[in-house]
This record gives structure tokens, C-alpha cells and sequence, in this order.
């Protein structure tokens, strides 16, 4: 299973939908709250190609996107065969 990283804040309503796919799916991933951390939060922007919405979701080193692109994913069936490359 690939590793998997998201760029949250606690009130993002897309960031919760994002994390309960997730959950459901049985990934474990690392969390980073960019909200009060302004350092962080230009880290994810440089990662995510100068995205500054939340989430931005990271899996294997590859830039999923945020909530819409990881559930476009999931409908197209490619959500999983990444999730389990590597």
C-alpha cells in the first residue's frame, strides 16, 4: 500500500469527505494541518504545483489533488490500483 498524505484544516467540510473515503478504503495516512501554520501551508502550495485549497492529497509522492479529484478517482476505478502501487 502506497503511502498517503493530506493537507487538511479542521473546518473544511471537503477535507472530512476527503479523509472518510479514505478511512473507508482502510488507508491509514499522515494528516498535516496547515491552518495555523503558515510554513506548512507554502510547503503543501510547492508540493501541490501553487494549489492553496484544502485538502490537497498526496498518495506514493503523486499529487492526487483535493476532494473532487480523489472521488473522480474512485469513480473512474483508478483510485484503488494507486493506492495499491508500490
Amino acid at each position: 500500500m502506497q503511502t498517503v498524505e493530506i493537507y487538511t484544516s479542521p473546518s473544511c467540510g471537503f477535507c472530512h469527505a476527503a479523509k472518510r473515503l479514505l478511512t473507508q478504503k482502510g488507508v491509514v495516512f499522515t494528516e498535516f494541518d496547515v491552518s495555523r501554520d503558515p510554513a506548512l501551508r507554502q510547503a503543501m502550495m510547492q508540493r501541490a504545483n501553487g494549489r492553496y485549497t484544502v485538502p490537497q492529497i498526496f498518495v506514493g509522492g503523486t499529487h492526487v489533488g483535493g476532494c473532487d479529484d480523489l472521488y473522480a478517482m474512485e469513480r473512474a476505478g483508478k483510485l484503488d490500483p494507486l493506492l495499491a502501487a508500490g
